[in-house]
């Protein structure tokens, strides 16, 4: 005779918080930010360590980061600054590579970064992916801290809980949902950045405006142009106010770890990941968000959940911002490969497909369902609609 099942349950929440300090010149012996913080965190029987990771593109432009930092920490109490400081590829080769990962891994198992100690990874947003992955994974999570140096990590990827680096040519296969302990933005590191990368993280401002808050969405655009030359206060003012709106999505959607198949901040992401691969990463995150952004605006149009007059709007302030809104690669072989990264966009939701477009400016959508044949419309108006701005 088969006995009904006994069932016991485990039902428990974790609390999660953490800080986003906005700062400048972060490692200067003035700055009380770093002290300030361990010694609030002081513990009375162990004195944690805090292992650096930093990009090789931060420390091109800042070649004495390196001296800074043992310089400040020589004035710090409460943690135990790890002296050798690792250097590390930015951009998506940190991501790309497994060798990297190893780096990252031996180094906080040969200076012993225990749990109660430090990671802290200064750099763009896929060093800050790859760093916050290796930490969740070792030891089953050792706490790290990210110090993001670029306009799109400070805007999006920075101050979130997502960490990961690709694997199977496919973006951010392996990864975890792990808070960082803090947050430290410092704008001195914009200084130092080609415009091409002080404009690409601006898209990340322009999709949580146009899913969550037309307010912004009128901000941006009447700043456009102070935007587009990279004048301090706005820049400013759109990382303050895009780390906000993210924020406020993740801790009040109901889903901070992406339980469910709905990623309304991946708005505009699904043909940009694939975008980035086509070009083999050629192309900034920012900017082929950028494109996705326009190519999914435009197919709300052309399904009737925005005006003509909206869709304008939205082209005109990617191209007022500098963006390009189209590529060709996008067209290949009749877009196979982009619909195949519909698949794969699916597969890395799980269950559903769940797209955001938009039906207003500053309000997001759900479908589940993407007519192939409206996407190439879509497709062929970006094209035409690039070719008379080229005109003119």
């Amino acid at each position: 005779m088969i006995k009904n099942p006994e069932t016991l349950n485990a039902d428990f929440t974790l609390r999660y918080t953490y800080d986003i300090y906005f700062t400048n010149h972060l490692f200067s012996k003035d700055n009380p930010l770093i002290k300030d913080y361990f010694e609030k965190s002081k513990k009375k029987n162990h004195t944690p360590k805090i292992l650096f990771l930093i990009d090789q593109g931060v420390i091109d432009h800042h070649p004495h980061l390196k001296d800074h930092i043992l310089n400040y920490f020589q004035t710090v109490s409460g943690v135990s600054l790890v002296k050798e400081i690792y250097i590390l590829p930015g951009g998506e080769i940190v991501k790309n590579d497994p060798e990297h990962l190893d780096t990252m891994l031996k180094a906080i198992d040969q200076h012993g970064i225990d749990r109660h100690s430090f990671v802290a990874a200064i750099g763009g947003g896929a060093l800050l992916d790859a760093a916050g992955y290796a930490a969740a994974i070792s030891h089953r999570g050792v706490q790290h801290i990210r110090i993001p140096t670029t306009v799109l990590s400070q805007n999006d990827s920075g101050i979130g809980v997502k960490n990961g680096i690709n694997f199977f040519n496919k973006k951010n296969y392996l990864g975890s949902f792990s808070p960082p302990q803090s947050v430290w933005i410092d704008s001195h590191f914009l200084t130092t950045l080609e415009d091409r990368d002080l404009r690409s993280g601006i898209s990340e401002a322009v999709k949580v405006a146009l899913i969550r808050d037309k307010t912004f969405f009128e901000w941006l655009e009447e700043n456009s142009s102070a935007l587009a030359r990279f004048e301090e206060k706005a820049m400013e003012y759109q990382i303050k106010e895009c780390a906000r709106l993210h924020l406020n999505h993740i801790t009040g959607s109901g889903d901070p770890f992406e339980r469910g198949s709905a990623r309304p901040l991946d708005f505009g992401h699904w043909a940009a990941h694939k975008l980035e691969d086509l070009t083999d990463y050629s192309i900034r995150h920012g900017e082929a968000v950028a494109i996705g952004i326009a190519l999914d605006s435009t197919y709300s149009y052309l399904i009737d959940l925005i005006s003509e007059e909206e869709l304008n709007r939205i082209l005109q302030l990617f191209l007022n911002l500098g963006f390009d809104i189209y590529h060709d690669e996008l067209m290949k072989d009749q877009g196979a490969p982009l619909f195949e990264g519909l698949r794969e966009f699916r597969e890395h939701l799980g269950g559903q497909l769940t797209i955001t477009l938009l039906e207003g400016i500053g309000k997001g959508v759900e479908v589940h369902e993407i007519d192939q044949d409206k996407m190439m419309e879509a497709l062929k108006r970006l094209s035409q609609y690039t070719s008379i701005c080229h005109e003119n």
